[in-house]
């Protein structure tokens, strides 16, 4: 047997986490428990949990402070309510079942426990670990999470102690907001007028960047924090430059101009996995987008890819009495979905909102707007005028506290 498991409990200065490993005594976790007795560190002393004094928990279970002990207080909190707590738990894991009788002496835990220095209330201190401990093992025995929810949470999730949200574009569609600008006053009214809505993606257009520089991303970050900014440098050549300098700003994503070389795409797509944010792909001017994409490596596709609008070559087809029914105004959306697999497609050029569904219906996943919002009087019906045709916000009908296992 060899068991992960983690859990976090309460609030404050008393939260408790805990992180363990359960396992065999004949096997890894055994030889990590004797090697963690036997091999001290100054100030994470590794002590054994009773249910009270001389009386030793089964199995036999050893806790390891994370937060270095500093002092008599410190121990006390360890040495008191979490070393009774963390036993209790282990011995209710036992009693309930979720730790199997029969196997109590074969087996062992390692227990790592998280306490504040600045924690007082004891019976928290208790409580909170008692929790944390008992999920963590109900979590080890039972495998969670399963890989279908690490994979649906990834993108969603939040960290409390982070203080902001990594917004990644998990559940499209979106609303791209292009501040095309050339002012940051208009720049800065505009941000503060558009909704508060995760559906809402915020460009620093070229123009915006070519005056006031890609610093210009990190004063939309302070304006939207939460907010996915994309940086549209409309990069050519050096990529790996002015990709590294766009996420040294903050930006998650940045536009790459289909009219580069491969050799110059493909590098700043690689800069742009390496730097962890998103690669877009900006097909103006291309003719022909989907023989570009095709001669990119495999591992090198882009995360987006950015039609135009392109309503002559429809017409072309058309009139050359090809199959039309998959064209839209921006091309074969479909057709380049399929070409770079799980990325997204954005579409431009003089979109309005009676042109919202149609995009969408034909595979769209991110709607461009420009003039539309940004030349507003009223920047915020504007916006909303598209929104109406986009579904709720991803979260905005979540639980205040997420549910995690199935009851």
């Amino acid at each position: 047997m060899y068991r992960i498991g983690e859990a976090l409990i309460g609030d404050g200065n008393e939260l408790a986490h805990v992180d363990l490993v359960i396992g065999e005594k004949e096997g890894p976790v055994g030889s990590a428990f004797a090697n963690s007795m036997t091999q001290l560190s100054i100030g994470h002393p590794p002590l054994l949990t009773v249910i009270r004094p001389n009386l030793l928990t089964k199995p036999v279970t050893l806790i390891i402070p994370k937060v270095t002990v500093g002092d008599l207080d410190d121990a006390s909190k360890i040495f008191g309510p979490a070393q009774t707590a963390v036993g209790r738990a282990v011995a209710d894991a036992v009693e309930e079942g979720l730790i199997p009788k029969d196997k109590t002496e074969d087996i062992v835990l390692m227990v790592s426990v998280f306490i504040d220095p600045k924690a007082e209330d004891f019976r928290k201190i208790y409580q909170y670990n008692y929790g944390a401990t008992k999920l963590a093992i109900k979590r080890a025995m039972k495998g969670y999470p399963n890989i279908n929810k690490v994979l649906a949470e990834k993108d969603r999730g939040t960290h409390p102690i982070m203080g902001f949200k990594v917004t990644r574009l998990w559940n499209p569609p979106y609303l791209q907001v292009a501040l095309d600008l050339d002012n940051l006053n208009a720049m800065e009214r505009i941000i503060d007028q558009l909704p508060d809505r995760e559906r809402i993606i915020i460009e620093a257009g070229t123009p915006l960047v070519k005056k006031f520089g890609v610093g210009v991303v990190s004063k939309i970050r302070k304006l939207r924090p939460d907010a996915f900014i994309i940086a549209d440098l409309k990069t050519l050549d050096v990529g790996r430059v002015e990709i590294k300098m766009a996420a040294d700003e903050t930006a998650d994503a940045v536009a790459i101009s289909g009219l580069g070389t491969i050799e110059s795409i493909e590098k700043a797509i690689h800069e742009a996995q390496k730097q962890g944010i998103y690669s877009i792909l900006d097909m103006m001017n291309v003719d022909d987008f989907t023989g570009k994409i095709k001669q990119l490596k495999p591992e090198l596709k882009p995360n987006i890819v950015l039609l135009h609008r392109n309503v002559d070559l429809e017409t072309t087809k058309a009139e050359k009495g090809e199959d039309t029914s998959e064209m839209t105004e921006w091309g074969n959306i479909r057709e380049i979905k399929k070409l770079i697999g799980n990325g997204l497609i954005a579409v431009a050029g003089g979109i309005t909102p009676n042109k919202v569904e149609e995009a969408i219906d034909k595979g769209a996943d991110i709607i461009i707007a420009g003039r539309y919002i940004i030349g507003s009087r009223d920047v915020r019906r504007s916006a909303e005028d598209f929104l109406e045709h986009f579904p709720v916000d991803p979260d905005n009908m979540r639980l205040a506290l997420d549910e995690d296992e199935n009851i």
